[in-house]
């Protein structure tokens, strides 16, 4: 990827390739694409303080002024919003607002699996094998990830689902399916961008960043497992499900404060049957956008 090429998705609610609207692009592209950039990223950028720093900003009254520009700039639906914008103190309340239920409802069907958040979603069928994810032969190691060997190889020939979250999306995720949901083991890193502009470049970004792992159990397919990956700019990576609950399908999860992020899905092999449009655009290459509760797929066992 270079600095010319456009960062395209697919949308499924339009049924159209759509150029993404990046915020904060140029300092992007300086960071992952020159020489200097790189440095700066390896010195100050990806360092947890840098983002801690951000974070601390978009906490304050002041911060809230850049609330007004940044809806109008990305045509942030303001209507299905519980709180008004003039309400939020700050950007970080704006940032991880909730939203009316009615605005993000659940596919029907008993064997659905939802999208776990709003964002640009990719589907990797066989974890064993090397995928088109943001660049031809790349592979996720998935012992690296998940930083458990042992659970690494229960899931070796699964399927998985990242979801990139943009800053311009709803930041709260929730369980594309129910289940009990363990406790969540925090494994502590970097906090590079999750932006294709930056991912193309290696897929060990997210082998670096700050993360969260979650098992989640259920009867038919043994479990699954839930990722929150942490991103440059994000203030923190907050759970709300309390560790033993049994959750329904679309459950809040948790959310992120301010930054772009993403969620992986990872399912046990041959349980996963995904959508047509996810399937469809994943072997091509391309993202597909969909929103949280959104049918992702269904159980195949």
């Amino acid at each position: 990827m270079n600095a010319t090429q456009e960062l395209l998705f697919y949308d499924r609610y339009e049924s159209r390739l759509k150029r993404e609207g990046i915020y904060g692009e140029k300092p992007l592209r300086w960071a992952y694409e020159t020489m200097l950039g790189r440095l700066c990223l390896e010195g100050v950028i990806k360092r947890r303080w840098f983002s801690r720093l951000y974070g601390r900003w978009a906490d304050t009254a002041g911060s809230a002024k850049e609330i007004a520009p940044f809806i109008e700039r990305f045509g942030v639906r303001t209507d299905e919003f519980i709180d008004d914008p003039p309400t939020f103190r700050s950007f970080n309340e704006f940032f991880y607002r909730r939203l009316k239920p009615e605005a993000r409802p659940l596919a029907p069907g008993e064997k659905t699996i939802s999208f776990p958040a709003d964002g640009r979603h990719f589907l990797i069928p066989d974890l064993s094998r090397e995928s088109h994810l943001y660049a031809k032969g790349q592979r996720l190691e998935l012992g690296e990830l998940v930083g458990d060997e042992t659970l690494a190889a229960r899931f070796a020939r699964g399927s998985a689902v990242l979801s990139r979250l943009c800053p311009t999306d709803y930041h709260r995720f929730h369980f594309p399916l129910a289940g009990e949901c363990g406790s969540p083991r925090l494994i502590n890193g970097a906090l590079y961008s999750v932006n294709p502009i930056a991912l193309s470049r290696g897929l060990g970004y997210l082998l670096e960043n700050k993360r969260r792992v979650t098992v989640v159990t259920r009867p038919d397919i043994g479990e699954y497992l839930f990722l929150e990956i942490g991103a440059t700019n994000v203030g923190s990576i907050v759970d709300t499900c309390p560790p033993g609950a049994s959750v329904a399908r679309g459950d809040e999860k948790g959310y992120f404060r301010f930054g772009g992020s993403m969620t992986i899905i990872i399912f046990p092999e041959g349980s996963f049957a995904p959508a047509p449009d996810l399937a469809t655009q994943s072997a091509g290459g391309i993202e597909l956008y969909a929103r949280m509760g959104d049918a992702m797929g269904t159980l195949s066992s």
